[in-house]
């Protein structure tokens, strides 16, 4: 969380405590931290694209709303072109994997392979 207030995404939230209690955020802080949360926590949004989205939060609207939408969407297709990736990758070791485990049984049938 430390990282969150250093880049400026979570606002420090300062008044006069008695006896060094905590304020509590008003209602729109704490509609941001919990986007901020749920962003890092679920979604596994970086900062960089949080801090695109808190407009969103901040100034609700159809033109901020229809922007994080759009930032959300572009992230999404990261996303599937990475997982993506992925298949293809895991798919990869599995042929070598079945390859492998073919010249082993072949090997062991004392077949020249």
């Amino acid at each position: 969380m430390i990282g969150v207030l250093a880049t400026g995404l979570l606002g420090t939230h300062r008044e006069h405590r008695v006896h060094d209690e905590r304020a509590r955020p008003d209602a729109a802080q704490a509609d941001q931290q919990a986007l901020v949360r749920g962003g890092l926590d679920t979604a596994g949004l970086s900062s960089r694209t949080i801090a695109e989205l808190l407009p969103c939060v901040d100034s609700p609207g159809e033109d901020n709303s229809d922007a994080a939408l759009e930032r959300m969407a572009r992230e999404r297709d990261r996303l599937c072109e990475h997982i993506d990736d992925l298949v293809r990758t895991r798919d990869a070791l599995n042929d070598l994997m079945t390859a492998a485990r073919g010249y082993r049984e072949t090997r062991r049938a004392g077949t020249p392979g």
